[in-house]
């Protein structure tokens, strides 16, 4: 059986939620997926980013970070995707990107991909788990295959405890307040192990 392959799909302003990708890239590919990290179209203005010294640094420094496109979402066997919260939901730039998944929708081209999602707040209750609920919802009507962590493994309770997916809150200055690097590579994993059995099932 050829490897599974993995996107993991995100949306950054000031790098927490790139990084928390990387992390999934990194533990996905130790279970062996192909694995493509992937960005969703900025819709803020560059006059907007230019004001915001610490977003201008990030939008910058992941430059070559490719655009997610609809290719990416066919291709693709697994999707983890990583977004800040926006009042207990997701960025309207992720929205948009989902929005336009209609056409893939009505062929049943997303239908049984295993999808997974993370999430990060300035507030241990900003709204971290509403955010990634409400991707879950977009991807039930997909007919996709949620794989929440759970409590599948302990790293989930040194991170936090979320069991929908990995979280992190985010101080003043950028720093990552639990230690959520081991539960994201687990989650990670988990994805991948989930469409390796539906994937062979298909076969």
């Amino acid at each position: 059986m050829e490897n599974v392959k993995l996107a993991v799909i995100y949306y950054s302003m000031g790098g927490t939620n790139y990084q928390l990708s990387k992390w999934a890239e990194e533990g996905a590919k130790e279970a062996g997926a192909e694995v493509k990290v992937l960005k969703v179209p900025e819709l803020a203005p560059q006059s907007v980013i230019d004001g915001n010294p610490v977003w201008k640094s990030h939008v910058e420094a992941t430059k070559d970070v490719p655009e997610v496109t609809l290719n990416d979402l066919e291709w693709a066997d697994a999707i983890i995707f990583s977004v800040p919260t926006r009042f207990g939901n997701m960025p309207s730039q992720m929205k948009q990107f989902l929005d336009t998944t209609g056409g893939l929708w009505f062929n049943g081209k997303l239908v049984n991909k295993v999808v997974s999602a993370m999430s990060s707040a300035q507030n241990p209750h900003g709204g971290q788990e509403a955010t990634i609920l409400s991707l879950y919802t977009t991807m039930y009507h997909w007919g996709a295959i949620v794989a929440a962590p759970g409590y599948t493994d302990p790293v989930t309770f040194g991170a936090g405890g979320n069991p929908y997916g990995t979280s992190v809150t985010v101080d003043q200055d950028g720093n990552m307040v639990e230690d959520v690097q081991a539960a994201v590579k687990h989650q990670a994993k988990r994805t991948v192990t989930v469409a390796e059995w539906v994937k062979k099932a298909n076969q």
